[in-house]
């Protein structure tokens, strides 16, 4: 899956001289924790974020003191330089970009750095939770297996046998570098006889753990 098919392309951007109570004021009246800095060609220049605005914003205690730190331009507390994606890049791909740098939020922009779109956690997380289809009525089963060729086609086959849809599949490490774990969400809400065949086959089932079968 590519950036493009699930980033915000309709987005709310500031430019350097927007002020600090105008980004507030954005960021509230469009629900969003985000706002790219732009020059005038949309060039990305910055990112302004909610918490930027709260470590900016004058303590509840002094607000007529510290009032005019509003008016100051976004400038002053955008971040900069911003850790950006292309649109044809790979989701995953960018998940491991926020994760690494532990950013929440990643401006889309074209190879000449104009803003396109922007792409942010929550993004990532919805389309995690419709990739491994775990907002549909399923059982996940785990097995594990050893960590050589052939598996994975020997696990599904005995799902086909006994005419259980796969939604989805993951592949993970063990603890033991000999295992690995096999991770299939199945199209049916009682897994028990499933387990029973899958455990006929000599596989151990880490998850769930069915008392009766499990052993």
């Amino acid at each position: 899956m590519l950036v493009e098919e699930i980033m915000k392309p309709d987005i709310v951007t500031i430019t350097k001289h927007t002020t600090i109570k105008e980004a507030m004021q954005l960021l509230h009246k469009n629900k969003i924790r985000h706002i790219p800095v732009v020059e005038e060609d949309r060039t990305i220049a910055g990112i302004v974020s909610d918490r930027d605005i709260r470590d900016a914003s004058p303590s509840i205690f002094h607000l007529k003191e510290h009032e005019e730190d509003l008016q100051l331009p976004a400038a002053k507390i955008m971040k900069y330089p911003v850790i950006t994606v292309q649109r044809l890049d790979f989701v995953e791909e960018a998940a491991v970009v926020l994760y690494e740098n532990d950013i929440s939020a990643l401006p889309v922009v074209t190879e000449d750095e104009k803003v396109i779109g922007i792409l942010t956690e929550t993004d990532v997380l919805h389309t995690l939770v419709k990739l491994t289809g775990a907002h549909q009525p399923s059982s996940r089963i785990e097995v594990q297996v050893p960590n050589v060729s052939g598996q994975l086609a020997d696990i599904s086959a005995i799902f086909k046998e006994n005419k259980v849809n796969v939604i989805s599949v993951l592949v993970y490490p063990d603890q033991d570098p000999e295992t690995k774990i096999l991770t299939f969400r199945v199209q049916t809400m009682d897994p028990r006889y499933i387990i029973q065949k899958i455990e006929a086959k000599g596989y151990e089932i880490m998850w769930p753990r069915v008392p009766g079968i499990n052993q």
